[in-house]
Protein backbone atom coordinates (compact mmCIF):
# COMPACT_ATOMS: atom_id res chain seq x y z
CA UNK A 1 0.00 0.00 0.00
CA UNK A 2 2.83 2.57 0.59
CA UNK A 3 3.55 2.64 -3.17
CA UNK A 4 -0.11 3.35 -3.86
CA UNK A 5 -0.07 6.18 -1.32
CA UNK A 6 3.02 7.67 -2.89
CA UNK A 7 1.41 7.45 -6.32
CA UNK A 8 -1.74 9.09 -4.94
CA UNK A 9 0.34 11.80 -3.32
CA UNK A 10 2.14 12.45 -6.61
CA UNK A 11 -1.18 12.65 -8.47
CA UNK A 12 -2.60 15.00 -5.84
CA UNK A 13 0.48 17.20 -6.05
CA UNK A 14 0.25 17.41 -9.85
CA UNK A 15 -3.50 18.09 -9.75
CA UNK A 16 -3.14 20.76 -7.05
CA UNK A 17 -0.30 22.43 -8.95
CA UNK A 18 -2.24 22.47 -12.24
CA UNK A 19 -5.29 24.01 -10.55
CA UNK A 20 -3.08 26.48 -8.65
CA UNK A 21 -1.46 27.64 -11.90
CA UNK A 22 -4.90 28.42 -13.35
CA UNK A 23 -6.16 30.10 -10.17
CA UNK A 24 -3.03 32.23 -9.72
CA UNK A 25 -3.20 33.27 -13.39
CA UNK A 26 -6.83 34.29 -12.90
CA UNK A 27 -6.68 35.77 -9.39
CA UNK A 28 -3.03 36.55 -8.69
CA UNK A 29 -1.07 35.74 -5.56
CA UNK A 30 -4.17 35.99 -3.41
CA UNK A 31 -5.83 32.99 -5.06
CA UNK A 32 -7.88 31.09 -2.51
CA UNK A 33 -6.21 27.94 -1.21
CA UNK A 34 -9.64 26.60 -0.29
CA UNK A 35 -10.85 27.16 -3.86
CA UNK A 36 -7.74 25.43 -5.22
CA UNK A 37 -8.42 22.45 -2.95
CA UNK A 38 -12.08 22.34 -3.97
CA UNK A 39 -11.35 22.44 -7.72
CA UNK A 40 -8.54 19.88 -7.34
CA UNK A 41 -10.93 17.58 -5.47
CA UNK A 42 -8.81 17.38 -2.33
CA UNK A 43 -9.09 18.70 1.19
CA UNK A 44 -7.44 21.90 2.40
CA UNK A 45 -5.17 19.78 4.60
CA UNK A 46 -3.87 17.97 1.51
CA UNK A 47 -3.01 21.29 -0.14
CA UNK A 48 -1.23 22.44 3.01
CA UNK A 49 0.64 19.14 3.32
CA UNK A 50 2.10 19.64 -0.16
CA UNK A 51 2.44 23.43 0.13
CA UNK A 52 2.83 24.43 3.80
CA UNK A 53 2.79 28.15 2.96
CA UNK A 54 1.27 30.36 0.27
CA UNK A 55 4.85 31.25 -0.75
CA UNK A 56 5.65 27.55 -1.29
CA UNK A 57 2.64 27.27 -3.60
CA UNK A 58 3.53 30.46 -5.50
CA UNK A 59 7.12 29.27 -5.92
CA UNK A 60 5.98 25.93 -7.29
CA UNK A 61 3.60 27.66 -9.71
CA UNK A 62 6.36 30.07 -10.81
CA UNK A 63 9.20 27.55 -11.07
CA UNK A 64 8.97 27.00 -14.86
CA UNK A 65 8.83 30.72 -15.56
CA UNK A 66 11.85 31.28 -13.34
CA UNK A 67 13.75 28.56 -15.20
CA UNK A 68 12.93 30.32 -18.50
CA UNK A 69 14.26 33.61 -17.09
CA UNK A 70 17.41 31.86 -15.89
CA UNK A 71 17.94 30.40 -19.36
CA UNK A 72 17.46 33.86 -20.87
CA UNK A 73 20.06 35.33 -18.51
CA UNK A 74 22.58 32.68 -19.56
CA UNK A 75 21.90 33.46 -23.23
CA UNK A 76 22.60 37.16 -22.64
CA UNK A 77 25.66 36.78 -20.38
CA UNK A 78 28.29 37.16 -23.10
CA UNK A 79 26.30 39.15 -25.65
CA UNK A 80 27.02 42.74 -26.64
CA UNK A 81 27.09 45.65 -24.27
CA UNK A 82 26.93 44.51 -20.63
CA UNK A 83 24.47 47.24 -19.58
CA UNK A 84 22.18 46.50 -22.53
CA UNK A 85 22.30 42.77 -21.79
CA UNK A 86 21.42 43.33 -18.12
CA UNK A 87 18.60 45.74 -18.99
CA UNK A 88 17.23 43.37 -21.63
CA UNK A 89 17.08 40.59 -19.05
CA UNK A 90 15.52 42.84 -16.42
CA UNK A 91 12.92 44.00 -18.97
CA UNK A 92 12.14 40.33 -19.60
CA UNK A 93 11.72 39.85 -15.85
CA UNK A 94 9.32 42.82 -15.70
CA UNK A 95 7.31 41.44 -18.64
CA UNK A 96 7.17 37.94 -17.12
CA UNK A 97 6.09 39.31 -13.74
CA UNK A 98 3.31 41.37 -15.32
CA UNK A 99 2.09 38.49 -17.48
CA UNK A 100 2.37 35.83 -14.77
CA UNK A 101 0.26 37.13 -11.93
CA UNK A 102 1.71 35.85 -8.69
CA UNK A 103 5.31 35.73 -9.92
CA UNK A 104 6.19 39.09 -8.37
CA UNK A 105 4.78 37.90 -5.05
CA UNK A 106 6.85 34.71 -5.32
CA UNK A 107 9.96 36.83 -5.75
CA UNK A 108 9.13 39.34 -3.02
CA UNK A 109 11.20 39.45 0.13
CA UNK A 110 8.80 38.68 2.96
CA UNK A 111 10.95 39.85 5.87
CA UNK A 112 11.38 36.36 7.28
CA UNK A 113 14.80 35.23 8.39
CA UNK A 114 16.53 32.92 5.92
CA UNK A 115 15.60 29.33 6.62
CA UNK A 116 17.01 26.55 4.41
CA UNK A 117 13.76 24.58 4.69
CA UNK A 118 11.65 27.54 3.50
CA UNK A 119 14.26 29.37 1.42
CA UNK A 120 12.84 31.42 -1.41
CA UNK A 121 14.07 29.23 -4.25
CA UNK A 122 12.65 31.56 -6.90
CA UNK A 123 14.70 34.46 -5.58
CA UNK A 124 17.78 32.25 -5.24
CA UNK A 125 17.42 31.04 -8.84
CA UNK A 126 17.00 34.62 -10.07
CA UNK A 127 20.05 35.80 -8.13
CA UNK A 128 22.15 32.97 -9.51
CA UNK A 129 20.95 33.63 -13.05
CA UNK A 130 21.27 37.41 -12.99
CA UNK A 131 24.51 37.72 -11.06
CA UNK A 132 26.85 37.08 -14.03
CA UNK A 133 25.02 39.75 -16.05
CA UNK A 134 25.18 42.21 -13.17
CA UNK A 135 28.84 41.51 -12.36
CA UNK A 136 29.85 42.05 -15.97
CA UNK A 137 27.99 45.38 -16.02
CA UNK A 138 29.64 46.41 -12.74
CA UNK A 139 33.10 45.44 -14.08
CA UNK A 140 32.42 47.54 -17.19
CA UNK A 141 31.45 50.51 -15.02
CA UNK A 142 27.91 50.48 -16.42
CA UNK A 143 26.31 49.76 -13.02
CA UNK A 144 27.36 51.08 -9.62
CA UNK A 145 29.25 48.76 -7.31
CA UNK A 146 27.19 47.46 -4.44
CA UNK A 147 24.02 46.94 -6.52
CA UNK A 148 22.73 43.39 -6.11
CA UNK A 149 20.34 41.24 -8.09
CA UNK A 150 18.14 41.25 -4.98
CA UNK A 151 18.02 45.07 -5.19
CA UNK A 152 16.98 44.91 -8.83
CA UNK A 153 14.37 42.22 -8.22
CA UNK A 154 12.93 44.23 -5.30
CA UNK A 155 12.64 47.25 -7.63
CA UNK A 156 10.87 45.12 -10.24
CA UNK A 157 8.54 43.56 -7.66
CA UNK A 158 7.59 47.03 -6.44
CA UNK A 159 6.90 48.28 -9.95
CA UNK A 160 4.88 45.22 -10.91
CA UNK A 161 2.80 45.19 -7.72
CA UNK A 162 2.17 48.95 -8.04
CA UNK A 163 0.89 48.58 -11.60
CA UNK A 164 -1.04 45.30 -11.52
CA UNK A 165 -4.45 47.05 -11.39
CA UNK A 166 -3.59 49.67 -14.03
CA UNK A 167 -5.64 49.43 -17.27
CA UNK A 168 -2.44 48.55 -19.15
CA UNK A 169 -0.14 47.05 -16.51
CA UNK A 170 2.54 45.93 -18.98
CA UNK A 171 3.01 49.40 -20.49
CA UNK A 172 2.86 51.12 -17.11
CA UNK A 173 5.33 48.69 -15.50
CA UNK A 174 7.72 49.04 -18.44
CA UNK A 175 7.52 52.85 -18.26
CA UNK A 176 8.18 52.94 -14.51
CA UNK A 177 11.03 50.44 -14.78
CA UNK A 178 12.67 52.51 -17.54
CA UNK A 179 12.16 55.68 -15.49
CA UNK A 180 13.89 54.03 -12.53
CA UNK A 181 16.77 52.95 -14.76
CA UNK A 182 17.16 56.35 -16.40
CA UNK A 183 16.71 58.33 -13.21
CA UNK A 184 14.84 61.58 -12.75
CA UNK A 185 17.43 64.02 -14.06
CA UNK A 186 17.28 65.07 -17.69
CA UNK A 187 20.26 64.08 -19.76
CA UNK A 188 22.48 67.02 -20.33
Amino acid sequence: MPDRQRADARRNYARILAVAEEEVAAHGAGASLEQIARIAGVGSATVRRHFPTRRALLEAVSHQRIEALATRARELTDKGDSRDALLEWLSDVVAYCVAARGLAAALAYDGAEPDPVHENTCSAMMAEAGNPLLQRAVQDGAVAEGVTVADLIALIVGVVLATEHHPDPAARADRLFRLAVAGLSPRG
